[in-house]
């Protein structure tokens, strides 16, 4: 017997999708509710480590992302004028053969993980969340926006950074604070020379790209920004070409002119994060992924630690009888990586800010790549 059998997750991105996928394929009845009614993921590409390829091979998906996105080898980590810092080894993470670093378009990726929602038998409903949680003794009634009403043995809550869950049930959790940067991502044409993830390190400035196709790679720009401000939309195509122009590496010189086309796709987002001190769980609602462990992506790990705990999670209800022992053991192996994932990205932001030690920099990425590499 299973803790539990009937379950809710509320929120279909990256971690409630992996949720209902691993909880239906351990036998659970499993319903999710995503209020927007086309479920679909926006923004440009995803970096995805080894350690996230494992937990997508957990779910049986490595092999469509190997398909449909870009798998590569070592990330090279360079000073502005292109000059070599160092090369990151991305060996294969514990007991998996998957490739150790890679990029897709995040669409694409959101589409891979919703086919495997639906194939897994779980109950989608679109457009549609909870409007009341009413927890007993043994199990939840939830009413939905929908004018329906169900019960279940658990809810997990996936809604997201900005979570109305946990406003609602853990109300002593502030906001998610910002860190005093922001991102910039874009699509662009690949050059010959960009077989694996490149990163360059400047005076508060760190340019990233990623291969996400053949012919195709993701730009990323972090970029210092004391105060958390709007900037107008229609200057960011200028905004993300002087942000490129500081870097001298004749390879980023060169694809400055890409920035003004419109298939970019330039979008700015300002970083923050998050870390909910445990237990996640309030009765029978449990919190996963960006919810409680919300990260800036220095480390390119938020997907990878969300979908982790979705299957941690689904893992320890099938094989513990009892509901607290369930969470006990899930507490236990996800507060640890989740931790190192947001105080390190934190540290990594706040080297770039301060214009610290690159080599410090290299090193905490390195550590903890290799730590995060060791079995969930």
């Amino acid at each position: 017997m299973a803790a539990v059998n009937k379950v809710l997750v509320i929120g279909g991105g990256f971690s409630g999708m992996a949720a209902a996928i691993r909880m239906s394929r351990n036998g659970f009845d499993v319903h999710l509710v995503e209020i927007d009614p086309d479920w679909c993921e926006l923004g440009a590409g995803i970096t995805i480590n080894g350690v996230s390829m494992r937990a997508l091979e957990i779910l049986g998906l490595y092999d469509e992302v190997v398909k449909q996105g870009c798998v590569t080898d070592t990330i090279g980590m360079y000073l502005s004028d292109g000059q070599l810092l160092t090369n990151l080894p991305t060996p294969s993470p514990a007991g998996s053969n998957v490739g150790g670093c890679g990029g897709i378009f995040r669409p694409t990726l959101a589409r891979i993980m919703s086919n495997a929602t639906l194939e897994a038998g779980v109950n989608v409903r679109l457009g549609c969340t909870y409007n009341n949680i009413t927890q007993t003794e043994d199990g939840a009634e939830v009413s939905f926006t929908d004018g329906t009403t169900s019960q279940y043995d658990l809810v997990v809550g996936a809604d997201g950074v900005h979570s109305k869950l946990r406003q609602e049930f853990f109300p002593e959790v502030s906001d998610p604070e910002y860190v005093g940067q922001g991102v910039w991502r874009a699509i662009m044409p690949r050059p010959e020379e960009i077989d694996r993830v490149h990163m360059w390190l400047g005076q508060h400035l760190k340019l990233g790209v990623n291969p996400v196709s053949d012919s195709l790679m993701y730009m990323f720009i972090t970029e210092d920004r004391p105060k958390k401000e709007h900037i107008d939309k229609s200057t960011w195509p200028k905004v993300f070409a002087d942000l490129m122009s500081e870097f001298t590496d004749p390879i980023v010189q060169s694809l400055i002119p890409r920035a003004y086309d419109e298939r970019a796709s330039i979008d700015y987002r300002p970083l923050a994060n998050l870390l909910v001190k445990m237990p996640w769980n309030r009765g029978r609602l449990v919190l996963i992924g960006d919810t409680v462990a919300a990260t800036t992506p220095h480390l390119a790990s938020g997907a990878g630690i969300g979908i982790e705990s979705a299957i941690v999670l689904a893992d320890e209800l099938a094989g513990n009888e009892d509901l607290d022992s369930a969470f006990a053991r899930f507490h236990e192996r996800r507060w640890e990586r989740c931790r190192m994932v947001v105080e390190n990205s934190a540290r990594l932001c706040d080297i770039e800010i301060h214009g610290g030690d690159k080599e410090e920099h290299s090193a905490i990425m390195r550590e903890s790549l290799i730590a995060l590499s060791q079995p969930i």
